[in-house]
């Protein structure tokens, strides 16, 4: 008897701050900024996409993880198989929401593991088309020990919005 398929499950963190654009370029920003509406107030669900080979401005969101050989896996097992065992299944696939909030269906090996993740912004833990694609965080570094560990890890972090605006200005 073939093995029952789990429904989707993809990682998320909650964030308790907001989604801002400055410049044409998301932000997420722990806290407020002087005189900037959000796009978003928050708490927002921070996913994560891997990025298509070659085409690094495309992700997908793993909901789902079906092995080669008949397993699946979801949630943290499927982030973390990604991540550390992929390689040993290229013909593996991953169901999910892309970047764009499209339904898909890919073969690992058309994935880029080498490439940090897209980090997407969600209004709720259902949504499947996020809000924003946002390019750093903004946040004291007293707050970065209270914030997810994956978002610090995958997006830049400015102490302040001026710190952000220097960086891209002289970057």
């Amino acid at each position: 008897m073939p093995p029952t398929i789990p429904p989707r499950n993809p990682i998320g963190d909650l964030f308790g701050g907001s989604l801002f654009v400055s410049g044409g370029h998301f932000l997420l920003v722990a806290g407020e900024l002087d005189g900037m509406p959000s796009v978003h107030p928050g708490p927002l669900i921070i996913r994560y996409g891997v990025r298509f080979l070659g085409k690094l401005h495309i992700s997908i969101v793993p909901g789902l993880v079906a092995l080669d050989y008949g397993d699946f896996l979801t949630g943290e097992d499927a982030w973390s198989f990604l991540l550390e065992k992929s390689n040993r299944f290229p013909r593996s696939e991953v169901i999910g929401y892309r970047h764009d909030g499209t339904d898909d269906m890919v073969t690992i090996k058309t994935l880029d593991i080498a490439v940090p993740p897209m980090v997407l912004a969600y209004e709720s833990d259902t949504s499947t088309r996020p809000l924003g694609t946002p390019e750093a965080l903004i946040a004291a570094d007293a707050l970065l020990p209270e914030l997810p560990t994956r978002l610090v890890t995958y997006l830049p972090h400015y102490p302040t919005l001026a710190d952000w605006q220097a960086a891209i200005t002289h970057g």
